[in-house]
């Protein structure tokens, strides 16, 4: 499988300036008003590799997508400019296939494509050694000499393979020839075997894009005869044709039928498969049920008094019964919320039915019209979606956005010279930061008394650890952490950049104490904080400072025979004190971990326990710095 990393777009509509942002491996969340160019971006990506390129509008136009203030410019320079340059990683298991097939290592695992304005394609960033390529080859099929070696590595394609060949007869029969398909570069480019690799593996398995917004709603009566006659068809009609494709139902088959009753149970027996799934995450009502109907329009003409019926059309009729009311209704005349669901899932089970391809969705506004607790379950349908599928998705609702996991979200502004995209949670417009605001707002009133001084922790043990210790340095006349300091946990570090984004202004004095970084993506959020003075360095402290290490956690800052007998106490183990290392971060050299349990155990034991005198001049140095910065 290959994944999507990095999203790069040149110029595209409202995008006039080269933006980028990292896409997660399971959701990634564009946040930003109406008309701030979040539909363009979506779109820019899915034209790369369309689910569906039947017509023009699935293709980059450059008279209709190109910015238009610089397009005049872009005409007279005659360039063929990029529209977007789409950063791949290669799987574990599509990686050594490619290697057993060439008997040679791949030195990176990621590789990028660039999409042009004509519809050409570049591909870069994937070098393959072609000497050592031919080398491991010969040596694998036994043919390995130094002279064939150095004219093998000369042949550039299939034609000079073949003329090699022609002059070189004693290996028309070997296993040499063999390896013509090699050379075979349809694509001409300067190394064959980087493009055997791209036309064999990398562009059969490159992901496809599924664009999907509130246009391909299934409507309530579609004509059958407008679905056999357009091309292309209409996005609705597009949904009806997969809606048929999927019950396995042919067109021509009810124009040419008077009978419809074979054709409606099938539908029906699709629509209960799919109604199956959608109860699983639809807890708004779950008395709904799809009823569907064909239908023929006759007319009648009269000529030299003889009567005369034609018929004129076929209509699909989907309503949706309500079974507790027993009343049913046209199905636009019902819940928009649950028409975009079923017609989602209809458009997505045909989809499915593509075993030989992988798929990225790309959803425009998805769930608008639902409640705010259907909008709940679409995210949780959305999260077990992604262990298959990645997910772009847009929204500026913030029942579409997860407090768990703000980091997958992207900030999308539109400023003086277009569209801007930030990866991080950067964007000082309270417009764009209102919907991500919101979605923490209910998390920070239950759990989080955010005062003017507070202190952002990674999780509730530190909480704990710190509430402690603290107080027992003062009750021995100690320095402890000032009382007009709020700690608040955060929830891991990769939150930490999040909360420092929309926790900043109102006067707030904000410092972090973190673990050392152990994911690189976090500190480098942070440190972009930094860079653009969200927050200034010395208001980030790390355990290791106080103990003058190179790593620590908040464990280490207890004696290691203490914090062993509150780790042995609350997990019911025994681990030796022999067995520990003083200079190693103590989390490291345990297997089985639980932050919270052992925080839980002080605070139930504290008064059996006296800490040592090394643990609370660890503590106590830890709050006097602290107390500096606030």
């Amino acid at each position: 499988m290959i994944k999507l990393t990095k999203v790069e777009i040149n110029r595209y509509k409202c995008v006039e300036t080269q933006q980028e942002f990292n896409v997660d491996d399971h959701l990634t969340i564009l946040v930003g008003m109406n008309e701030s160019g979040k539909t363009s971006i979506l779109e820019a990506i899915y034209k790369a590799n369309p689910y569906d390129n039947s017509d023009d509008s699935s293709k980059y136009n450059i008279t209709r997508d190109y910015p238009r203030r610089q397009k005049k410019k872009v005409d007279k320079s005659g360039e063929d400019p990029i529209a977007v340059k789409l950063h791949y990683l290669l799987d574990d298991e599509l990686k050594n296939k490619i290697e057993m097939d060439l008997n040679c290592e791949i030195s990176q695992k990621e590789f990028a494509v660039i999409y042009k304005y004509s519809g050409s394609v570049v591909w870069n960033q994937l070098k393959i050694d072609k000497k050592t390529f031919v080398e491991n080859k010969l040596k694998q099929i036994d043919c390995y000499n130094e002279e064939l070696e150095k004219k093998l590595v000369e042949v550039i394609d299939e034609n000079e393979f073949i003329d090699f060949l022609e002059k070189e007869e004693k290996y028309k029969e070997s296993h040499v020839a063999e390896l013509s398909e090699y050379y075979k570069n349809a694509f001409k480019w300067d190394n064959p075997i980087e493009e055997y690799v791209v036309r064999k593996y990398l562009r059969p398995n490159l992901p496809k894009y599924m664009y999907y917004d509130d246009y391909y709603s299934l409507p309530s009566r579609i004509s059958l005869n407008e679905i056999k006659k357009n091309d292309p068809l209409q996005p609705k009609e597009k949904t009806v044709k997969a809606l048929l494709d999927l019950a396995d139902v042919d067109v021509d088959k009810i124009l040419a039928s008077n009978d419809y009753e074979d054709f409606v149970a099938e539908l029906e027996a699709t629509q209960m498969i799919i109604s199956d799934e959608i109860f699983n995450y639809w807890s708004t009502n779950n008395n709904l049920k799809i009823k569907f109907n064909i239908d023929k329009i006759e007319k009648k003409t009269k000529q030299n008094n003889v009567t005369s019926v034609n018929i004129v059309d076929h209509v699909l009729d989907v309503r949706v019964e309500n079974q507790r009311s027993g009343v049913s209704l046209p199905l636009e005349n019902r819940s928009k919320g649950f028409n975009w669901f079923f017609s989602f899932l209809v458009w997505f089970k045909r989809m499915q039915e593509d075993t030989e391809s992988t798929y990225i969705l790309l959803l425009d506004e998805p769930g608008l019209n639902l409640h705010a607790k259907a909008q709940r379950d679409l995210l949780r349908f959305f999260e077990d979606l992604s262990t298959e599928y990645q997910i772009v998705y847009t929204t500026h609702s913030p029942f579409m956005v997860e407090t768990e996991h703000l980091d997958r979200v992207r900030t999308v502004l539109e400023k003086e010279d277009g569209t801007h995209i930030s990866d991080s949670v950067q964007e000082k417009d309270p417009n764009t930061l209102f919907p991500l605001q919101a979605a923490l707002g209910y998390d920070i009133a239950q759990n989080l008394y955010v005062s003017k001084r507070n202190l952002l922790v990674e999780g509730i043990s530190d909480l704990t650890y710190l509430t402690i210790v603290s107080a027992m340095l003062e009750e021995k006349g100690r320095k402890g952490l000032r009382e007009d300091v709020t700690i608040v946990p955060t929830g891991g570090a990769d939150k930490i950049a999040t909360f420092v984004s929309l926790l900043r202004g109102n006067d707030l004095n904000i410092v972090c104490l973190l673990d050392t970084f152990k994911e690189q993506a976090a500190e480098a959020r942070l440190k972009n904080l930094i860079k653009q003075n969200i927050i200034k360095e010395k208001k980030i402290i790390f355990y290791h400072e106080i103990l003058g290490r190179k790593y620590a956690d908040i464990e280490d800052l207890f004696s290691v025979d203490e914090y062993l007998r509150i780790y042995n106490g609350s997990m019911e183990k025994n681990i030796d004190r022999d067995d520990i290392d003083d200079l190693k971060p103590i989390l490291s050299q345990i297997d089985e971990f639980n932050h919270y349990r052992p925080a839980n155990y002080l605070a139930k034991h504290i008064g059996e326990m006296e800490l040592s005198s090394k643990t609370l001049e660890n503590f106590e140095k830890l709050f006097e710095k602290l107390n500096k910065l606030f």
